[in-house]
């Protein structure tokens, strides 16, 4: 079969109907997401599981999502967690948090899951004031211009040992182009040039393909190094 999107879309559907045990309750958020009108844009379901794999990997018990959407992610990520653990779930929007929680309740995780509304950048603050940190895990998949500022927050809601997931970092081959007027990609490439600085975190950024297109994910570990600002002094 040929390369390209027609082919991308037919593994990433072999590949869930191999490895992936039908689920009602995410394919009821993926319909309700649908009906209620927000944009198709949350990860694949082979995408999802491996956010799932991870987590458990590094038995996480405490998780911090910046971007909800529908809470198809959510929902992934919360059955990572072992009895007493936790994830906080940023949305912006009241509309799609309100989808969101039916979908999170009709899964049984609403005692798990805490949502907050409003801007992340606004929220991020608020819970390093409250102590909820550090986080084990935090999975980034919000509006691609602040991504910069999202990554710098999620380094200090964690600790060594956490690992941050940012999606969507390859924009179909557009992270290339420096002189692109595309807010989104600018703000991928300012985050790659962060991440690339950063001495407290081991990483690495991968280019995917599947039924979302052509993008990518970067991965990070926390070390405990210094930060950009530590090394200058």
């Amino acid at each position: 079969m040929k390369a390209g999107q027609e082919s991308w879309t037919a593994i990433d559907e072999y590949l869930g109907n191999s490895l992936i045990v039908p689920d009602k309750i995410l394919e009821a958020a993926l319909e309700t997401s649908a009906a209620a009108g927000l944009p198709p844009i949350q990860v694949s379901a082979c995408q999802g599981k491996l956010l799932q794999v991870l987590a458990q990997s590094v038995g996480a018990r405490t998780i911090l999502e910046i971007g909800t959407l529908g809470g198809y992610s959510t929902i992934w990520l919360a059955r990572s967690l072992p009895p007493g653990g936790r994830l906080n779930t940023l949305e912006l929007s009241p509309e799609h948090a309100a989808v969101a929680l039916a979908n999170i309740a009709r899964a049984g995780l609403s005692a798990v899951v805490d949502l907050l509304v409003g801007p992340a950048l606004e929220t991020l603050p608020r819970l390093a004031a409250e102590g909820r940190g550090p986080f084990d895990l935090i999975f980034i998949d919000a509006d691609k211009p602040s991504t910069p500022d999202y990554f710098r927050w999620a380094l200090e809601l964690s600790r060594p040992g956490s690992l941050i997931i940012v999606d969507n970092v390859i924009r179909k081959g557009a992270l290339l182009d420096a002189g692109s007027s595309d807010t989104a990609v600018q703000g991928m490439r300012e985050f790659i040039r962060v991440l690339g600085a950063e001495d407290r975190v081991t990483a690495t950024a991968i280019q995917t393909v599947g039924s979302k297109g052509y993008d990518g994910f970067a991965i990070a570990l926390v070390n405990g190094g210094k930060s950009p600002a530590e090394r200058a002094n």
